[in-house]
This record gives structure tokens, C-alpha cells and sequence, in this order.
């Protein structure tokens, strides 16, 4: 099953296709420079084998060398069968696209999976190889930890990647919040799909509930679908705790079946109701009666 970090860490190369010549120069890999890049399809799938798809497919025009292709393939562990598709994606995709080089690049969130992504793949003889596949690999052992705001600010896009590969790193806290203050001063259409991309690619990690905090703080400039879910979780939260308060104040004993009902209700109309019953209530089941 795909996971929202796999999503994350090839689908930020969708929205800010240029980001690969940043990435290029973290890892020392000396490339031409792109003047553009195009999303083109992923699907590698011939008329009858099994389908084949690739997560990320670009087409990169650089100044002086000419286009080439970058596919990109977000791993979350070693995976034996990449030893044969992604030979098959890189040679298909050399042929399909009239004979373009190809560039296959492989982003990862943990040091173990980096390493065996990096292994060069060999088909052919022991005395004699007759192709030889090197991956290039971002992850946690390369991207760079970006802690200083203005840096971050700097390259938006490099940050957010930068986060993601770090998201089991013991700083990753220092390395949110950086981001969350590089993002304050950025245009919402900028600053909103690196929230979602970030906390897609945090997944069910802790760090996503520090995410979740940093942008709680300050939803004032994130208008995305995250923050608003936020926003509701707050104001839920606000009237768990203003419904048990009141009752406490007249009172009204709960029992621990009707105190799980109240702190797990996330339907703001029905707190709201129950709020307003409870201002007159002298029992828990006048509160939760429904309105005939």
C-alpha cells in the first residue's frame, strides 16, 4: 500500500520541478542547468506485460546539454523486486523517449534503505556485465539539516525535502519549526502545499503532531485543508473541556462511559448543543437527550 511519505517524497518534485538542480548540487552531482522541466506521464506499462509505473516522470531541458530524463522513485524500505523494475524503467524509458538519458533518482527516510538503494544493480555474467545500473540517492545521509530560517526561506522547496528525508532525525523538531518560520512570510499559494507535502511526508511519524503543533500556533497565514482541520480540532477540544467544566460546576456526575462520550465527539454541531443544554441541565441525561 502507498503511504502519504511515499506521495510526498516524489510528488514535491512534481510541484517545484526545479528543485532537482538543488538537490543535484547537495549531492555533488555535476549536471547542466536546467531551463525547465515538464511532469510527464508515469505509466511504463506495454501492451501486454505486467504493469509497470514509475512515481515521478520529468522531462528536463538544461542550457547547454540538452534534455535528458529524471525519474524519481520514493522508497520507504529495501524492496527486492526494484532490482528488476528499475532497470526495466530506465531502458523502457530510453527507448521510448527516442534514445534521452536517463537519471533515475531514488529518495529515501532512512539510512538503511539509502545504502541499499545506492548498491549499483547489475544484470548480465559475473565476467561480464551487460548493464549496470547506479541510482542516484537523497536521503537522510546527504540531505542537508536545515536549521537557520533564512536558509530555509532561501530554497522553500529544498527545505521541505530536506524535512521529509530527516523525519526520523532526533532534531527534527528544530528542523520543523525552521520551516514553519521560513513559511510565515510566504504567499499563501506558496506556503499552502508545502504544508500539506509536509505533513503528508511526516505520515503517522511523532514529528507530524509536532508539525501539527508548529502550524496550529499560527493558522493565521495557512488557509490549507490541514489547517482547517486543525482549526475544528481546536474548537472541538475548546468545548470538550467548556462542557465538562460546566458540568462539574453544577454538579452533574458523569460517568466514565458519558466523560469518554463528551472528550471523543469531534461533531461540532452536537457539542455545541450539548454545551448549550448543559447550562440548564441538572442530570447528564438531560444534556444528551436528543431534541424531539
Amino acid at each position: 500500500m502507498v503511504s502519504s511519505p511515499h506521495e510526498a517524497m516524489h510528488r514535491i518534485f512534481q510541484e517545484y520541478p526545479g528543485l532537482f538542480s538543488r538537490v543535484s548540487e547537495v549531492l555533488g552531482v555535476d549536471l547542466p542547468q536546467p531551463i525547465s522541466a515538464t511532469v510527464l506521464p508515469t505509466d511504463l506499462t506495454e501492451a501486454k506485460p505486467v504493469e509497470r509505473r514509475v512515481d515521478t516522470l520529468l522531462r528536463i531541458e538544461t542550457e547547454t546539454d540538452g534534455p535528458f530524463l529524471l525519474a524519481i522513485e520514493a522508497q520507504g524500505k529495501k524492496d527486492r523486486r526494484k532490482t528488476t523494475s528499475w532497470p526495466y524503467y530506465v531502458s523502457y524509458l530510453h527507448n521510448r523517449y527516442d534514445g534521452l538519458p536517463v537519471l533515475l533518482l531514488v529518495v529515501c527516510q532512512d539510512h538503511a534503505t539509502a545504502e541499499w538503494a545506492a548498491r549499483p544493480l547489475t544484470i548480465g555474467l559475473p565476467q561480464w556485465p551487460t548493464l549496470t545500473l547506479n541510482p542516484l540517492v537523497a536521503g537522510p545521509h546527504n540531505m542537508p539539516v536545515i536549521t537557520n530560517v533564512a536558509e530555509a526561506r532561501k530554497d522553500l522547496a529544498l527545505a521541505t525535502l530536506a524535512a521529509i528525508t530527516h523525519a526520523d532525525n532526533p532534531d527534527v523538531g528544530a528542523i520543523l519549526k525552521t520551516l514553519s518560520a521560513a513559511l510565515r512570510e510566504a504567499p499563501e499559494t506558496i506556503a499552502e502545499p508545502i504544508v500539506e507535502l509536509t505533513a503528508q511526508g511526516l505520515g503517522n511519524r511523532p514529528a507530524a503532531q509536532q508539525w501539527r503543533n508548529l502550524v496550529a500556533v499560527d493558522t493565521s497565514f495557512y488557509k490549507s485543508f490541514m489547517s482547517e482541520e486543525i482549526r475544528d480540532e481546536g474548537r472541538a477540544q475548546g468545548m470538550e473541556k467548556g462542557l465538562l467544566l460546566i458540568l462539574q460546576a453544577r454538579g452533574i456526575a458523569l460517568t466514565d462511559e458519558t466523560r469518554e462520550k463528551i472528550t471523543s465527539c469531534t461533531d461540532l454541531p452536537l457539542l455545541h448543543r450539548w454545551l448549550t443544554r448543559a447550562a440548564t441541565a441538572t442530570t447528564a441525561e438531560d444534556v444528551f437527550t436528543e431534541d424531539h
